[in-house]
């Protein structure tokens, strides 16, 4: 017959066991981790290898959005084009030190469309990252008045890359990306609202960022669609294309 005293020092070990167990993992949490998962496949959504692309900066650039860490987005590396034909090569960051977040999310990539392509007329992304390869048709817009290659206005932009869900530019310091704080949408119009952290260090660079803003299918009215942005010193409006 086990002594009182041993089956209470059974029980407190059994208790620091489940503890342990309970500590060490917690279903659903997005704990970094050293492994970079932005690669398309890391994940089981329909959507992991889907690669859409949009229009920005009033024609002279575009963004390539994949799905993946949201904190590790890809890289553009290399763009070259054929007639209206753009081949972009998307590549991971080369910080290998940087822990990525595990979920699956869409980001946004950008860079400048090479001289010679109008944006006026429609363009075919041929897009390599990785293992995929996928191709983005993106509608030319006759209202663009940029001339790829010419020197930016440092104005924010936006386009849709899908039902309710667009890429928005803007210009800043590249170690502060905009953080989105809240969202409000319906019909025509819509409304960000980003952090605002006044004791934050930025670097003095001037570099284009790209934000996903997702408001949901159906939630907003993707024609002559304005979206306002309010905090994090871009307080203005943007047309979204």
């Amino acid at each position: 017959m086990a002594t009182p005293t041993r089956v209470i020092a059974a029980l407190s070990a059994l208790a620091a066991a489940l503890l342990i167990a309970g500590c060490t993992s917690t279903p659903g949490a997005d704990a970094p981790t050293d492994a970079p998962s932005t690669s398309p496949t890391a994940g089981s959504t329909d959507d992991a290898d889907d690669i859409e692309g949009v229009l920005l900066d009033d024609g002279r650039m575009f963004g390539v959005v994949t799905w993946g860490s949201s904190t590790c987005v890809p890289q553009v590396d290399q763009v070259s084009a054929e007639g209206q034909t753009v081949t972009v090569a998307l590549v991971d960051s080369e910080d290998a030190d940087k822990a990525c977040t595990a979920d699956l999310a869409p980001r946004a990539s950008v860079g400048a469309l090479p001289e010679g392509v109008d944006p006026t007329k429609e363009i075919t992304l041929k897009v390599t990252y990785g293992d995929v390869v996928d191709d983005a048709d993106l509608d030319g817009d006759p209202s663009f008045t940029g001339t790829p290659g010419s020197s930016t206005e440092y104005t924010p932009s936006a386009g849709w890359f899908d039902d309710g869900s667009l890429v928005l530019l803007t210009w800043g310091s590249s170690s502060c990306a905009p953080v989105v704080e809240s969202l409000e949408g319906s019909g025509a119009t819509g409304t960000a609202t980003f952090v605002t952290d006044d004791t934050q260090v930025c670097t003095m660079d001037m570099a284009p960022r790209a934000t996903v803003i997702a408001f949901g299918d159906d939630a907003v009215d993707d024609d002559d669609f304005t979206l306002t942005l309010v905090g994090g010193g871009l307080d203005g409006t943007v047309q979204v294309r």
